[in-house]
């Protein structure tokens, strides 16, 4: 018994219409990654907001380093028993002493702002009109007066901050610098932009 010539129509017209089917999807597939691909955030984006690896091992106690996370500079300082001993004679003349403002994580939320009393972190970016404040280690200094005892000083509008980063009452900036999430992952590694685990 042969098939009928609209038998043979009605298979083909089912083949045609499946292959055209699936040709229009592959098409539609191979046009839409470049867009989903746009959405992605680029290698640059990612390597931006990744967290950053920081080798401590070679910083001196008074010396201070830069790295840079999430565009913004950041700064680690070592302090020294010495230089630790002066933050509660200044609780008077700071205006956040006790870091009650939601500058830094809870973990340093303490008289240092630190999770290790010696090694100090914050973002370099002064709260007043983003400025970059200079380290300064010096003890009475001439253009910042005898009772200036080291800290950060922003040469924009003459804001002060301690060596713990609290910022000097009677200022232009309003709050103390920004202590970013981070954790120590040994001894001498420290990561910046990544806290898990830390309590």
């Amino acid at each position: 018994m042969s098939a009928s010539s609209d038998d043979l129509d009605q298979g083909r017209r089912h083949f045609l219409t499946l292959a055209t089917g699936v040709a229009g999807g592959v098409g539609v597939i191979g046009a839409a990654i470049p867009f989903v691909s746009s959405f992605r955030p680029s290698a640059r984006a990612q390597a931006l907001g990744a967290p950053v690896e920081v080798d401590i091992s070679k910083l001196e106690p008074g010396a201070l380093i830069k790295v840079e996370w999430r565009g913004k500079p950041v700064y680690i300082l070592n302090r020294s028993e010495e230089v630790l001993a002066t933050l509660p004679d200044l609780d008077s003349v700071v205006r956040d002493p006790e870091s009650e403002q939601q500058q830094q994580p809870d973990y340093a939320r303490n008289p240092h702002r630190s999770v290790r009393p010696e090694v100090f972190v914050m973002i370099g970016v002064c709260t007043h009109l983003g400025c970059a404040p200079e380290y300064r280690p010096d003890v009475a200094p001439a253009d910042l007066g005898p009772d200036w005892v080291g800290g950060f000083f922003c040469p924009c509008h003459g804001s002060k901050f301690d060596i713990a980063g609290r910022v000097y009452a009677g200022v232009p900036a309003p709050l103390n610098l920004v202590v970013p999430p981070h954790r120590f992952l040994s001894d001498t590694t420290l990561l910046i932009g990544d806290d898990r685990g830390i309590g």
